[in-house]
This record gives C-alpha cells, structure tokens and sequence, in this order.
C-alpha cells in the first residue's frame, strides 16, 4: 500500500503538468487561429497616427474624430457592451445632468486638450475620476478634478504646498493634465492603456504587459487590479452615454442654469486670470454663512474656495481665495460671519443626535 501510495503521489503532478502543457498549446492554437483581418486604410492611417483615435475602443479599428460622434451600441467592442449596458441603468441620470451644466468646463478642457494633441474625448477622464468636482479628495490624498497626486502634480508644474493647492484649479489642473496624458502615451501609443495607467501608475501596466505579452487592454485586463479594469469600463461607458445617445436631465431647470452660469463664471475668470486677494484664514468659517455676507452664491464662492469647510474641520489653516471688492468686506464681516458659521454648525449636530 505504501508503494502505491509513493507512485500516486509522484505520478499525479507529472499528470497535471501534462495536461496543462497541452490546455496552453490549445489555447495558443486557437489564438494563431484567429488572426485579425487586413487593416483597411483608414484602420492604417489611424495606426500611423494613435491620437486619431482609441484603438479597440469599439468593435472596429475606426474611432475617428468623426465616428465618435455617431456612436451606437452595435459599434462598442463586444467585451465592454455589458458594463455599458449596466452603468447607463446605474448613472445615465447623472451623466444626462452633467451634460447640461458643465458645458463651459468640457469647452475650456476641449481646447486645452486640442491644443496639445490629445483627443477631446479624454475629457471624459476628469468625468470618472471626481464627477467634476475641484474640491474632489480621494482616500490616498489623490485632489482635484484630475484627482492629481501631490508628486505627480508638482512633476507636472502645479503648485501644492501649504498655501496653495493648484490641483484644484481647473483650467491649471487640466494643462497639467495634458502633459502627464501626453507622456503616458509616447510610452504605450494607446489610449486605453492610458486610461488605466492614469488610474494605477505605468509600472503595473508595464507588468501586465509583460505577463499577457501583449498590449491590447482586452488581451492584458486580468493582469491589471480589478479598480483599473472597471476605470477604463467607466471611461467607455460614459463616452458612449455623453456623445453615443441624448438624453433628459432629471436635474431642475433652475438648479441646472445656476450651475452652469457658475461653471461659466470660473472658466472666465481662470481664462481672464482674474486679479483674487489671498489671505489665509483659521477656525470654524462655514461656507454657507460666508457667501451669505459676501453677497456671492454658495456655488460661486466654493468654487473659488474648494475644500474649505473639510479643511477647517480638520483644524487646518486654509488659503482663502476672494475678488478684490469682496475680500474687504471680509475682514469687516469676519467675526459675524465666524458667530453665524458655529450657530450652523451646531444646529446642524443637534438635528444629527
């Protein structure tokens, strides 16, 4: 018996071996079999020049400038259909909305992005990665509407320091943005790779290239953390719901006019380089009770002033950022704006309990 036992033991791995020798032949078989076809000439001259297009993106080598205003569901590559279908149920509404009022932001992003070669559709990016938001803070310190890391910021020209966060300045994050997206393809020449590289850094691409030898994302997906998998799902699918179909915002007229005038206001005055007075300020200043006594709306004075309330919260010192006629008004108003801001702050806590 302990003879059989011996020979069963050595036998069965030399077995498995074999077997799977012979189950990566036949895959290798099947994936010689299946050779893609001639390029077209068009498909050639995308090849020729990437930044025309995204390759593999849909169905067809052909994501030119022109197609990607006629998107349809037939037209996605067959592996990203499912993810789409299931992350318009989830978030149409909310892309439908966007569409409405962050018209002057994508407008200001789709020419910095032109003027640096980049396809206008990577805007889509800062659409994933913080919804828009300037005061967008991820739970590794990522900021900004490019959800910039500090080093990677700073690499790229941004301030980030104790008195200035530029990653939350939109027109600057996104000029930064595009040199990083710039370097990122001269390395892999593929915008999805692109895509998923922003999201976990080009070393695990790298790796996953090696290991799938390959660099078509579908061949090397599995290989990449399951978070950069559905990012670069994320940014397909809200391309094909931003420019693929129309759609009804479910967001107020009202509420979506005031948006958009506000993101008009900050484009202008990022463009105009608008002269603000700087003055950093400690203790509990809500922003409510602020834009209240500076007569400005709540969504214009947070847009100057992203992450204040979070940052005073934390005890923090915060660099506030006002127009010249305001910032007066603000140290004449400063303890009765303070006085409003923890009576608000308080009730607020007490209906929490």
């Amino acid at each position: 018996m302990t003879t059989i036992n011996t020979f069963i033991k050595n036998i069965l791995p030399l077995l498995f071996i074999s077997l799977f020798s012979l189950s990566a032949f036949a895959q290798l078989d099947m994936v010689k079999a299946d050779e893609p076809a001639p390029l077209t000439q068009q498909e050639q001259v995308i090849k020729q020049d990437p930044k025309q297009g995204f390759r593999n993106l849909f169905e067809e080598n052909n994501a030119t400038e022109k197609s990607f205003q006629n998107v349809n569901m037939q037209h996605l590559n067959p592996q990203a259909m499912s993810f789409v279908q299931d992350y318009m149920r989830r978030y149409s509404d909310n892309l439908y909305s966007m569409q409405k009022w962050a018209g002057p932001y994508f407008d200001m992003m789709d020419d910095v992005l032109s003027q640096n070669g980049i396809p206008k559709q990577l805007k889509y990016l800062a659409v994933i990665e913080s919804n828009l938001k300037a005061n967008a803070v991820s739970w590794v310190g990522a900021v900004g509407p490019w959800q910039f890391m500090p080093e990677t910021a700073r690499g790229m020209g941004l301030q980030v320091n104790g008195n200035r966060d530029e990653r939350t300045d939109y027109l600057k994050s996104t000029k930064a943005a595009s040199k990083y997206l710039n370097y990122l393809f001269g390395i892999y020449k593929d915008w999805l790779l692109v895509v998923a590289a922003y999201n976990c850094g080009p070393g695990r691409v790298n790796s996953a290239i090696s290991r799938a030898r390959s660099n078509d994302f579908w061949d090397l997906q599995y290989h990449l953390p399951a978070e950069t998998r559905n990012h670069v799902k994320k940014f397909i699918a809200t391309h094909y719901i931003m420019e693929g179909r129309g759609g009804v915002a479910t967001a107020s007229a009202g509420a979506t006019t005031a948006q958009r005038l506000a993101a008009m206001q900050v484009v202008h005055d990022a463009a105009t380089n608008q002269d603000l007075k700087v003055q950093t300020i400690q203790g509990r200043y809500n922003s409510k009770a602020v834009a209240k006594y500076l007569e400005m709306s709540l969504t214009e004075f947070s847009s100057l002033n992203p992450g204040m309330d979070q940052a005073l919260a934390s005890n923090r010192s915060y660099t506030l950022r006002l127009p010249n006629d305001k910032a007066e008004l603000f140290l004449n108003k400063k303890n009765e704006m303070l006085n409003e801001s923890i009576q608000l702050i308080v009730s607020g806590r007490l209906l929490n309990l």
